[in-house]
């Protein structure tokens, strides 16, 4: 019987884990099958720019696996049977459910509301192909001078801001702040930063906490009314509640608790990585939820699934966090490196070489999903038994 490896999510950590499981491992031994709701595969790092009203070419999952071997099953994962090995489907090509041998958990993140009332009725968000093509609709139909406001500081919130203000300056955009705007930058990052937001005219509202979102304005904390025709809800992100309903040990954010390999600590057949992954980097902290925390774990937890599975030894990686890289518009952005502690070193990159070099991240990531399995050895070996026998039991 062929070891079976359920891949949970077709973003940067799932589709590039599958194609690169197809490619080290033996297909007359093992099937992959990796598991997406939608169709195409989605550039989560440029959902800003959908929503500012540009165009991104799309690639259709199939063609990202096709000459892979690895089989996709476009449906909604409901739920894990985890003393069973398996997963609950509903869909198109569902419902059913899909055994597995070895489990990678991929399934992202999506808007955190923390609780405010309003969000979930008014305000849209950039977190998926369809959020971001909804708030694109609403602003095609705000007037001239339409209000806009984006409620959030960190990355996701700074690049909206920005890519709004660049693409649709009709709009009055404006960002709120529960600190001081880019405060973890160091400050001549700063003042880059606030110099842009001057320049596209974005207002700052700093030390503000929205506290309820309704139609056409937000409520702060201390009773203050913000115009927002639209509002973004850029404050934070929050995993799938189907590990911790599952029984998988879980962070208090929802993410699954991983050890160095990115195998889950209370059910050795499953591996998680990118957003859903409670991974502790070199630093001692937990990676947070970005493309390059994806890129960090699901190379991890493929290379530990291949040895593994083939005898061979579990590789460990520092799981080193280097630094933020922010698009503020087409023609400018910020590279900011970071130390051990993640505090900002004082160098910085910005302007419009920060920019070639954040679109030229942008493209290399999306090269490498539409050509999963480029540069990899071309090594298929058969499964041989891992270290706790898991393998051969599940393969018996």
């Amino acid at each position: 019987m062929k070891h079976r490896i359920v891949v949970l999510g077709a973003g940067y950590a799932g589709a590039f884990a599958a194609g690169s499981l197809a490619r080290r491992l033996s297909p007359a031994d093992t099937e992959i099958t990796v598991v997406n709701a939608a169709p195409d595969f989605v550039e989560r790092m440029r959902l800003h720019q959908v929503a500012a009203g540009q165009d991104i070419a799309r690639r259709k999952l199939t063609d990202v696996f096709a000459g892979t071997g690895v089989r996709l099953r476009l449906a909604r994962v409901t739920g894990l049977d985890l003393d069973r090995r398996a997963v609950f489907l509903s869909g198109a090509n569902g419902p059913g459910e899909l055994p597995y041998d070895t489990l990678l958990y991929a399934l992202g993140s999506s808007a955190a509301h923390h609780g405010v009332p309003g969000v979930a009725e008014f305000a849209c968000d950039v977190t998926g192909l369809g959020p971001a093509l909804r708030l694109r609709e609403r602003l095609d139909h705000l007037p001239e001078g339409g209000s806009v406001l984006v409620v959030g500081e960190g990355l996701t919130g700074i690049e909206t801001a920005t890519e709004l203000a660049e693409s649709r300056p009709g709009l009055s955009v404006a960002l709120a702040a529960r600190g001081q705007l880019g405060a973890w930058l160091s400050p001549g990052a700063r003042r880059h930063l606030q110099d842009a937001f001057d320049r596209l005219g974005v207002t700052v509202h700093e030390h503000t906490a929205v506290s309820a979102v309704e139609e056409t304005r937000a409520i702060t904390a201390d009773g203050t009314a913000l115009p927002a025709e639209v509002t973004v809800w850029s404050a934070g992100f929050a995993v799938p509640p189907i590990a911790a309903a599952a029984g998988l040990e879980v962070a208090a954010t929802g993410q699954i608790v991983v050890d160095g390999s990115m195998r889950s600590i209370s059910h050795p057949d499953v591996y998680a990585a990118g957003d859903c992954a409670y991974a502790i980097g070199k630093n001692g902290r937990p990676l947070p939820m970005s493309c390059a925390s994806a890129g960090l774990t699901n190379m991890q937890a493929t290379s530990a699934i291949i040895a593994r599975l083939t005898g061979g030894d579990v590789p460990a990686t520092g799981l080193k966090y280097f630094g933020n890289h922010i698009s503020l518009g087409r023609r400018d952005a910020i590279f900011q490196m970071v130390g051990d502690d993640v505090r900002s070193k004082p160098w910085y990159l910005g302007g419009r070489t920060a920019a070639r070099l954040k679109s030229g991240v942008l493209k290399g990531a999306a090269w490498g999903i539409a050509h999963p399995t480029f540069g990899l050895p071309k090594r298929r070996r058969r499964p041989a038994p891992a270290p706790d026998g898991a393998a051969v039991r599940a393969a018996a």
